[in-house]
């Protein structure tokens, strides 16, 4: 059964916001950036649901979660010697969808969508370390449909990902559209495993100029994927 995290403190790093949108401090823009924090600690209500959920099958592309079937090679090499996950949706709150910013001020909508992936930095850290606290976990990796490269785990399979949570939209207000992206936008989903090994997806994406890469590119793991799905 899934379980919610819904009483998740919020905590703005302020000053390395407002370094990160190039602003210059003391300056109108901050000011204006100020206000928007204060909106934010006033409504931002970042959420998490997981699930602990057992592999039940799996081959050299495939694993079967607790009746859910993954197709992705990286996956299923990740996964090898695993026999637990804990499937996760985290995200900086509807609530923050529901603000009125100034008509047609981009920056202002801009700053927001920052502040808002803060809030869901927030979500994504008080869920990490709720998991390690309560199944002692110690070192941990995590994969996301649609991260990096199509090969790498399709993001159609966020549709599998949702089935196995339930009902995500009732739970913490995060809905799948047609074309599998999440609302809010600052939603993140994925699997989290226990491992000795380090593995971010970063690793298997070729994207040039990613602003949020954090990992190198390893052409010899990608080339590993690629010899796995031709098999």
């Amino acid at each position: 059964m899934a379980e919610v995290l819904d009483n998740i403190p919020v905590e703005f790093d302020t000053e390395s916001l407002i370094k990160a949108c190039r602003i210059e401090p003391m300056s109108e823009d901050a000011d204006a950036f100020h206000k928007l924090i204060d909106k934010a600690r006033e409504i931002a209500r970042p959420k998490a649901v997981y699930r602990e959920a057992f592999i039940e099958d799996r081959s050299d592309n495939t694993v079967v979660v607790e009746g859910v079937k993954f197709t992705s090679a990286m996956l299923a090499k990740n996964l090898a010697d695993v026999e637990r996950v804990f499937a996760f949706v985290a995200t900086c709150g509807h609530e923050m969808d529901q603000v009125d910013l100034p008509v047609d001020d981009f920056l202002a909508e801009y700053w927001w969508d920052q502040i808002k992936a803060a809030a869901l930095g927030c979500a994504s850290a008080y869920l990490d370390e709720h998991l390690r606290s309560r199944f002692r976990l110690d070192k941990t990796a995590q994969m996301h449909p649609g991260s990096g490269e199509v090969e790498v785990w399709p993001i159609q399979q966020q549709k599998e990902l949702f089935s196995l949570l339930g009902d995500v939209r009732g739970l913490i207000g995060v809905e799948l559209t047609e074309s599998f992206l999440m609302v809010p936008n600052k939603s993140v989903s994925g699997v989290i495993f226990a491992t000795g090994k380090d593995f971010r997806s970063c690793q298997v994406c070729q994207r040039n100029n990613c602003p949020n890469r954090m990992a190198e590119f390893d052409e010899n793991l990608w080339r590993e994927i690629a010899k796995l799905d031709e098999e």
